[in-house]
C-alpha cells in the first residue's frame, strides 16, 4: 500500500469527509464547501453513506479531490467503524497515489457520541494496519508497484495525539505480520531468536535465548521433544521490558511481571502424526502467537511503555520428521513433575506451551500470564473468524482482557474452564494425554490440558487465535494475510494490568 504513514502534516491536497447513511452532510463539514459542489456530491444516488462507501466530489477551495466517506447509521457508529473506513481509505488513497491527506470527522464523530480520543486511535490503528505490505521476497519476475509516503492531518487535537498513538500500536501489528509471512526456510527457531534481540537491542529491553544443554538443566522437556527431529534446535526465547527507573514499585505486588507465553512453532509438519492432503499448507502460520507476542513487546517497549514489568516467553521448534522424532506412546515429565502421555505429535503446541508455562510459574513470581497460540481447528469451528476463543477464571484478568480487546477490535469470547474437562484428559499410563481419544470439546481439551502447568492462585489467561490470526481476502484494514492479532491486544493488556 504505502511506504509510510505518518501523523501531523499541516496541509494535504485530499480532504475526508464523513458522512451518515440517509443523512445530509453535516453544516460544520460543509464549511469546506466554497462552491456547492461538496454538498451536491454527497446529495447523489452514490452517497449512500454505508459503511467505507466513498464518492468523490468535484475539486473545492484549497483541495485537490474531496472525498466523502460513508459511516453507517450515528446509532451503531463505533471506534471499529473508523478502523474499517480507514481500511477503506487507505486503499483508495493508494490507488489515487496521493501524498498527503486532511481528514476532518470532528463532527460526525461528536454526533456519533464517541470519545475523540478513541476515534483517533481506531482511525491510526486502520491507516497503519493498511499500510503493511511485503515485498521482500519477490524477484525479478515481479515488477513491484511504486509506494509513496503518506502524510495525514487529523482534525482535532485529541483525535490527531489519538491517531498518532494508534498508528504506532499498529506498527506492533505489522512486525508481527512480517515474521507470519516469512516461509519456513528462512523463519528457523534461531531466525526467530536474532528477531527477538534485535529487537531488544532497538528498544533498550533484554532478551535470552536458551538452547541445546540449557533447554536440559531446565527441564523444558517439551521443546527438547517436538524439536528434535529438526536439523533447527529448538529454543525458548525470554524478552523483558522494565519500566524506566523511577516508574516501577519494586518489592510490591506491582514489581511481579505480566507474562506473555506465545506459541512459536516455525513449521508443524504433524510430526509422525503427519498431516494429510493440503492440511500441512500455511503450517508456517503456527507460529503466530509469538509473533503476536513479539509484535506486542514493541508496542510495550515503544509506545505503551507500562509501569509493570513485563516478560515475554516464547516457545519455539519446528515439528519435523526423522528417526530423532518423538512419538504417539512417548512419555514426558515436565519440569513442575507432570507426566504426559503423546498420543498425537500434532497436539504439539502445547507441549511447547507447557515448558514456558511452568518456567513462569517456577521462575518469574508472575502477577498474571496469557498465553497466545494458534491451538486447535476445533477454535474455528465454534467460533469462525470473529472472535479468538478465551479461557481466565480469574475475574480481574479476565475483564482486563475484555476490555482490551474492546478497545482494540481484536475480540474474545469466553469458553469454559470445568472439572469435567480436565479428566477428558487423564491418561491410563501417565498422569494425562495430550490429545483425547474423542473429538468433543476440542479446542477445550487444549485449555484444559494446559491447565496442568499452571499453579493455583496465579491469574492465567489462554486465547486460542486459531481462527483470527489470517484472512483470506481484504478484510476491514486488512489485506489476504497474517492479521497480527494480539500484539495490539496485549499491548493493551499490560497497560491495564
Amino acid at each position: 500500500m504505502f511506504r509510510q504513514v505518518r501523523i501531523g502534516a499541516q496541509s494535504a491536497p485530499v480532504l475526508v469527509l464523513g458522512q451518515f447513511k440517509d443523512h445530509y452532510l453535516d453544516e460544520y463539514s460543509l464549511r469546506h464547501d466554497a462552491d456547492g459542489s461538496i454538498r451536491a456530491a454527497s446529495r447523489h444516488d452514490e452517497a449512500t453513506g454505508d459503511v467505507a462507501r466513498i464518492v468523490e466530489a468535484c475539486p473545492s477551495k484549497g483541495f485537490e479531490r474531496v472525498l466523502i466517506v460513508g459511516l453507517g447509521e450515528p446509532s451503531s457508529m463505533t471506534p471499529g467503524t473508523l478502523r474499517t473506513v480507514a481500511g477503506a481509505l487507505g486503499r483508495r488513497l493508494a490507488a489515487m497515489k496521493a501524498t498527503g491527506v486532511e481528514i476532518d470527522l470532528e463532527a460526525p464523530v461528536e454526533q456519533a457520541g464517541i470519545d475523540p480520543a478513541r476515534a483517533g486511535e481506531a482511525l491510526g490503528e486502520g491507516l497503519g494496519l493498511i499500510a503493511w505490505c511485503f515485498d521482500e521476497l519477490r524477484g525479478k519476475a515481479t515488477t513491484l508497484p511504486q509506494r509513496t509516503s503518506l502524510r495525514v492531518r487529523v482534525h482535532g487535537r485529541a483525535m490527531e495525539r489519538s491517531a498518532r498513538e494508534g498508528l504506532e500500536l499498529a506498527e506492533g501489528s505489522n512486525l508481527a505480520r512480517t515474521l507470519s509471512q516469512q516461509p519456513p526456510n528462512i523463519c528457523t527457531p534461531d531466525f526467530m531468536a536474532r528477531q527477538a534481540r534485535r529487537l531488544a537491542r532497538q528498544t533498550g529491553m533484554s532478551c535470552r535465548v536458551l538452547r541445546g544443554a540449557e533447554l536440559e538443566r531446565e527441564g523444558l522437556v517439551g521443546l527438547i521433544n517436538v524439536g528434535k527431529a529438526s536439523e533447527h534446535p529448538p529454543c525458548l526465547i525470554r524478552l523483558e521490558y522494565r519500566p524506566a527507573r523511577g516508574r516501577g514499585h519494586r518489592g510490591t505486588r506491582a514489581d511481579k511481571p505480566l507474562v506473555l507465553v506465545g506459541k512459536t512453532m516455525t513449521y508443524d509438519s504433524g510430526g509422525l502424526s503427519i498431516k494429510v492432503g493440503g492440511s500441512m499448507r500455511g503450517m508456517k502460520r503456527d507460529k503466530d502467537g509469538g509473533c503476536g507476542v513479539l509484535g506486542a513487546m514493541h508496542a510495550i517497549a515503544t509506545t505503551i511503555k507500562p509501569r509493570r514489568r513485563v516478560v515475554a516467553l516464547l516457545s519455539c521448534a519446528e515439528n519435523a520428521i526423522s528417526d530423532e522424532a518423538y512419538r504417539p506412546d512417548d512419555v514426558i515429565r515436565f519440569a513442575n513433575g507432570v507426566t504426559v502421555e503423546v498420543t498425537n505429535t500434532d497436539a504439539e503446541g502445547r507441549l511447547v506451551l507447557a515448558d514456558a508455562l511452568c518456567w513462569a510459574c517456577k521462575k518469574e513470581n508472575p502477577a498474571a500470564i496469557v498465553d497466545v497460540a494458534t491451538l486447535t481447528g476445533g477454535v474455528v469451528v465454534a467460533l469462525g473468524k470473529a472472535f479468538c476463543g478465551m479461557w481466565c477464571d480469574d475475574d480481574g484478568l479476565r475483564a482486563t482482557v475484555e476490555h482490551a480487546a474492546e478497545r482494540t477490535g481484536e475480540r474474545v469470547w469466553r469458553l469454559p474452564h470445568d472439572t469435567q474437562y480436565r479428566e477428558m484428559m487423564r491418561s491410563q499410563v501417565a498422569d494425562i494425554v495430550n490429545s483425547a481419544p474423542v473429538r468433543e470439546a476440542h479446542p477445550i481439551q487444549g485449555a484444559a490440558f494446559l491447565s496442568y502447568f499452571v499453579d493455583e492462585g496465579i491469574p492465567w489467561c489462554h486465547l486460542d487465535i486459531a481462527g483470527t490470526h489470517a484472512v483470506e481476502k481484504d478484510t476491514g484494514p486488512f489485506v489476504p494475510g497474517p492479521t497480527g492479532f494480539g500484539a495490539r491486544l496485549l499491548a493493551r493488556v499490560a497497560q491495564e494490568v
